[in-house]
């Protein structure tokens, strides 16, 4: 990397903090590469692997692998970018915080609506798929569904309110419980792959590959993790790249190898699959094995709902207390305290999503591209953001654009779902126009650190509030 250089900004300049170089240590107690790994995969690897197979299938049939491939090659230069930005600017605001530093403040407060936003439509997907595996296993149909999404919103809600979480490691826990039971499902079932079940392999043509990538980004949520835990290493300059390789690596062969997997044992069933992950661990194992997948599935769930609840509950909170939401939020924006009225917005907005799936008939997929529409909205802003910030000519810079030119168009490919991230873009735009609060106080970061829960603590919350994958990565 480059020496630091100072980017001005309007009247102020921003001192950009160099990544220890290799070998240096920052900590004796910092995370290692294995831990590095292990939470980077935990950000990342959500609740979405428990569906897409199965929605991305129905889109693009086998072709769906194309753009599986695809999205684990776009996490390259994503993920590394995010690293970068992590060690030269260490902030827990995460991307908003890098658009404040790029573009002003404004952008900040932008980015910051997007993300608020985009929680409560994608809250209805995420319980609408652990429901699925519930309806799956014991019955009911889309009537069960429907009420075991409503009761897990609701149940997420009142667990914020009362400022109750899961910790970071037993959402960790979690998700190294899903890792296992994809791979025993792959071990299991590959026994049973047929290769003709991969013909014919664009049903739909060819293009369909391009909403398909649009919707797995939903899986792929959560790399800007990485950019909050790079000052955390014990030698960030080496172990950062390492750590991230690594997720990379683990994350694109489960995957890929649990997408493929069931598209050789279920064949054209796939894209009909409620439950894929249960469908294709029955096919390897004979045995009743939906009971325990659905419960998995629920806990997962609602283990990233409420990260991410509480994650953007905070965030309202600190939005209203620095101009970028009416200051009636901010109560709840100070440590400690339980932003009640920023989890009264988001929850009311999520059972209100919820309400209108269920009586329009929304299906999973249909409202997982109006969120993932917003974070890739998000994805475009901070990669952006790193274009502008990090030196010219610099391999980092290069790598920045190449995940910038990636992003937008991606962008293009979700198409019409943008338009919900693009209202909520230009209607936060408008607010500090016309409230002339540009969100952050004046501060030069964008957001607060309080708007995301701390990476740097024990539990890392954090990560968890960006899995699922992502955001309800994220998983």
């Amino acid at each position: 990397m480059e020496p630091s250089t100072s980017i001005s900004r309007g009247d102020a300049a921003v001192q950009p903090t160099e990544l220890a170089p290799p070998g240096a240590a920052s900590s004796s107690r910092g995370l290692t590469v294995a831990q590095g790994t292990a939470l980077t995969v935990g950000a990342v690897l959500g609740t979405g692997v428990i569906t897409l197979p199965a929605v991305a299938a129905e889109i693009a049939g086998p072709a769906s692998l194309i753009a599986w491939a695809l999205l684990v090659l776009l996490s390259v230069p994503l993920a590394g970018t995010f690293a970068t930005l992590g060690g030269r600017y260490p902030d827990t605001g995460g991307v908003s915080s890098y658009a404040g530093r790029a573009f002003g403040p404004r952008w900040a407060t932008v980015v910051g609506w997007i993300f608020l936003f985009s929680v409560p439509v994608g809250a209805p997907a995420a319980a609408m798929m652990a429901a699925g595996y519930v309806a799956d296993a014991f019955g009911g149909g889309r009537t069960t569904t429907v009420a075991v999404a409503f009761a897990m919103i609701i149940v997420v809600v009142i667990m914020n309110a009362f400022g109750l979480r899961l910790s970071g490691r037993v959402q960790l826990g979690l998700t190294a419980a899903l890792a296992l039971i994809m791979t025993v499902t792959i071990v299991a079932a590959l026994p049973h792959a047929r290769l003709s079940n991969l013909t014919p392999f664009a049903p739909h043509g060819w293009l369909a590959i391009g909403p398909a990538a649009a919707v797995l980004v939903w899986g792929f949520a959560g790399w800007e993790a990485v950019s909050s835990l790079a000052a955390d290493y014990r030698r960030p300059g080496r172990d950062v790249p390492r750590a991230t390789g690594a997720a990379i690596g683990i994350v694109g062969v489960l995957y890929l190898a649990l997408a493929g997997t069931a598209l050789l044992v279920l064949g054209p069933a796939t894209g009909s699959s409620t439950a894929p992950l249960s469908d294709v661990l029955a096919v390897g194992t004979g045995g009743q094995v939906r009971a325990v997948t659905a419960v998995v599935a629920v806990l997962l769930s609602i283990g990233a709902m409420n990260a991410y609840f509480a994650g953007s509950s905070r965030l309202a909170a600190a939005l209203g207390r620095d101009g970028g939401l009416p200051s009636w939020f901010a109560r709840g924006s100070e440590a400690g305290q339980v932003p009640t009225r920023g989890v009264l917005l988001v929850g009311v907005l999520s059972l209100l999503a919820q309400a209108i799936a269920a009586i329009g008939g929304w299906q999973v997929d249909d409202v997982m591209l109006l969120t993932t529409g917003g974070f890739t909205l998000v994805y475009v802003a901070g990669t952006a953001a790193a274009v502008r910030l990090l030196p010219a000519r610099s391999f980092d810079r290069r790598l920045a654009l190449l995940a910038l030119v990636s992003v937008v168009i991606l962008a293009v490919m979700t198409g019409p779902h943008l338009v919900w991230a693009g209202f909520v873009a230009i209607a936060a735009y408008g607010y500090t126009r016309l409230t002339g609060r540009s969100g952050d106080g004046g501060a030069p970061r964008g957001l607060p650190a309080s708007a995301v829960p701390d990476a740097t603590g024990p539990d890392h919350d954090q990560l968890s509030a960006r899995r699922g994958g992502s955001p309800l990565g994220p998983q």
